[in-house]
């Protein structure tokens, strides 16, 4: 199963009861975040996750609002103990923009590998599998799914047919490899076809380019931004390359997502509520973000 948090849905700017944009995975126990803007540890510290375990952060782009609360946290996350290596992605820029960042956060106690994307790449870190996509905003700004594999059920006749002991055999169910008596054992020889795992997506800030609905196609949860409630604020959002409500829906209805969760709102929506019927007249399954909003996402049987 996948935990999924919402830990801030404001744009721009935050507000009393709304912090700026961040997204927080957990999986067995390991944890991952999208963006880092101001406010996020407050967030974080009040749903109980924990910071010691934040194994990568993805950036999506380098507009304040997702990413100044990056050198708090990294100090939070020090000052859990934790020693093992952080991985932050992002786009082009991404190691002068941590190290200017980082300038008030100086004696960290693990190191920070830097990746940096150009163009859509594809990652593998723990049990997350990362992909990316370029969107369309006022500067070099990426989309990401995040898929969680499932390995097939366990083949008691294949594990047999290996004349490998027994107490072996939960090593390989786990996915991990074996080693015995000189040979190397996969987790692949004793278990059937993968299953459906767990696909989450996330898109802010952009237009609705049409290569968002392959990229999000079959999420379990599509998380976007509506920066605007209202229909008739679609110029504005053009300008300053943002989606409104309805043009979020229409992404998660053409790429047949289960369930959409808005966010980023602009300041001024002080009730993103109002305007839930505009992006459930085109996809019913379509919700309003709040900062810690949570569910728990299992793998179909």
């Amino acid at each position: 199963m996948l935990d999924v948090s919402l830990i801030g849905t404001s744009g721009m700017m935050p507000l009393p009861n709304r912090y700026l944009t961040a997204l927080y995975l957990r999986l067995n126990g390991r944890l991952l975040l999208i963006d880092c803007g101001e406010g996020t540890q407050v967030t974080l510290k009040s749903l109980g996750w924990g910071f010691k375990n934040l194994d990568v952060i993805l950036i999506t782009h380098f507009h304040a609002d997702h990413i100044s609360g990056l050198p708090g946290l990294l100090l939070t996350v020090g000052n859990s103990g934790r020693e093992e290596p952080i991985t932050i992605i992002g786009p082009r820029g991404l190691s002068h923009v941590v190290k200017s960042l980082l300038v008030i956060a100086p004696e960290l106690p693990f190191e920070i590998n830097i990746i940096e994307m150009q163009k859509p790449e594809e990652f593998q870190i723990g049990e997350f599998n990362i992909k990316s996509l370029n969107v369309e905003h006022g500067m070099d700004c990426f989309a990401y799914s995040i898929y969680v594999k499932r390995l097939g059920k366990f083949n008691p006749e294949k594990a047999k047919a290996l004349n490998l002991p027994v107490k072996f055999w939960s090593v390989l169910q786990k996915g991990e490899t074996v080693e015995y008596e000189g040979k190397t054992y996969e987790p692949d020889l004793v278990m059937g076809d993968c299953r459906k795992g767990i696909k989450i997506s996330y898109c802010t800030d952009s237009r609705p380019v049409k290569r968002l609905v392959p990229f999000i196609a079959h999420s379990d949860l599509f998380i976007c931004e509506g920066i605007y409630g209202e229909d008739e604020k679609i110029d504005k959002a053009r300008e300053y390359k943002h989606m409104i409500f309805k043009e979020a829906a229409t992404l998660a209805k053409d790429g047949e997502v289960k369930e959409l969760w808005l966010t980023h709102y602009s300041p001024a929506l002080t009730n993103p509520k109002e305007f839930l019927n505009n992006a459930r007249a085109v996809f019913k399954n379509s919700y309003c973000g709040y900062d810690r909003k949570c569910v728990t996402i299992m793998f179909e049987e």
